[in-house]
C-alpha cells in the first residue's frame, strides 16, 4: 500500500489573492466558485496535485518547513525567475553557481518560500557538456 498527494495546502491571509498569484505561476485558473473573502480557494494545476489555500488569522513568522521546488517547463531557470518576480514574487536568496547549476529562493506575496531550479533541458545540456557536478544538481 502507498499514499499519493491529494492536495498541497497553503495557509494564508487572503486566499483569493494568493490563489491568483499561484494561478499565474501554474498557468491555470482559480476555481470558478472562488471569490474574494472566501476562506478557501483551490487551483488544479495541469499535471500536479490540487493546491488549496486556507485562510488563517496569523501571518507567517518563521521559515517554511515544507516548500515547493519549481522546474520551468518551457523556459530557462533565469527566465522563469524573472517572470515570477514580475508576477509579484520577491527574491530571498540566490544559490546559482558559476557553472550554471544551483537554484533561486523566492517568496510569494505572503512570504511563503519556494525555489526555482534549472529546467530539464538546461540540466541535459550541462550533462552533455560534461559540466554536471554531483548526482542531483539543481
Amino acid at each position: 500500500m502507498s499514499a499519493r498527494i491529494h492536495n498541497i495546502s497553503i495557509d494564508c491571509r487572503d486566499t483569493y489573492a494568493l490563489a491568483g498569484f499561484w494561478a499565474q505561476v501554474f498557468d491555470c485558473p482559480r476555481q470558478p466558485d472562488d471569490f474574494p473573502g472566501d476562506p478557501e480557494a483551490m487551483l488544479l494545476p495541469p499535471g500536479g496535485p490540487e493546491v488549496l489555500f486556507l485562510a488563517v488569522p496569523e501571518g507567517k513568522v518563521v521559515k517554511n518547513r515544507l516548500h515547493l521546488d519549481l522546474e520551468p517547463a518551457d523556459r530557462t531557470r533565469d527566465e522563469e525567475v524573472e517572470r515570477l518576480l514580475g508576477l509579484g514574487a520577491t527574491q530571498v536568496a540566490d544559490h546559482r553557481r558559476p557553472d550554471g547549476s544551483g537554484w533561486v529562493l523566492l517568496a510569494d506575496p505572503e512570504e511563503n518560500e519556494f525555489c526555482v531550479v534549472r529546467s530539464a533541458a538546461e540540466r541535459a545540456a550541462s550533462a552533455a557538456a560534461g559540466a554536471e557536478p554531483g548526482p542531483i544538481p539543481a
